[in-house]
């Protein structure tokens, strides 16, 4: 009798909002994925054992070396090679190569406006047209007036770490902008006044 995998040994330990898109089906025909800023993986464990073909970028070639032996142990078509050290704004992919994209907890690390844009448009580079992306950062929505500005598009939180920071009309521009669309309402998580997550799914319109 085939042993039943546990919730974590198929998810890993999986963002409740990628979870949730994953649970409705939005990106069951999704077959080539890339983690843009991947970390160890926690993201990928679904759809390395799902048999899709997983690719991941992340700077520290610590956390590649890690997600690679994930890729090894998990995966027969996601190859440990398909995860490479390289920073967002720079990935050494061809254009509309991907089916889905995440991006979970990575864009406000942006130094400024033009370092955000150049890795949301690296990712909308690399997206096939009719291609998701899943992305969470950070906003202020729902803090605004507990946010400190220190310059460039930054901000110390409450919590005090330090982001730079989205609107929800910024993210509406900058969807219109690509010629895309959100597939889902702009959500965001307000933790205990500290700091606010917001998630931003996106599909790329079909030329």
């Amino acid at each position: 009798m085939k042993p039943i995998l546990t919730p974590s040994e198929i998810f890993g330990n999986i963002d409740i909002y990628l979870f949730d898109q994953i649970l409705k089906g939005t990106y069951a025909n999704c077959n080539t994925v890339l983690d843009a800023g991947c970390g160890t993986g926690r993201n990928l464990h679904y759809f390395l054992e799902n048999g899709c073909q997983v690719f991941g970028v992340d700077k520290s070639p610590e956390a590649i070396t890690h997600v690679q032996e994930l890729a090894a142990r998990s995966s027969e078509s996601s190859q440990p090679e398909n995860f490479v050290v390289a920073t967002v704004e720079n990935m050494p992919f061809p254009d509309e190569k991907f089916d889905l994209i995440i991006s979970s907890a990575v864009l406000h690390f942006a130094q400024n406006l033009s370092h955000f844009e150049s890795m949301f448009f690296e990712i909308w580079r690399v997206l096939k047209p009719g291609g998701y992306v899943f992305c969470r950062l950070a906003s202020d929505i729902g803090i605004e007036t507990s946010i400190s500005f220190i310059g460039n598009g930054r901000y110390i939180l409450p919590d005090g770490s330090e982001r730079f920071l989205v609107n929800q009309e910024m993210l509406l521009r900058l969807t219109k902008k690509l010629g895309g669309e959100l597939h889902e309402p702009i959500k965001t998580t307000n933790v205990q006044n500290l700091r606010c997550m917001t998630t931003w799914c996106l599909k790329k319109n079909d030329d």
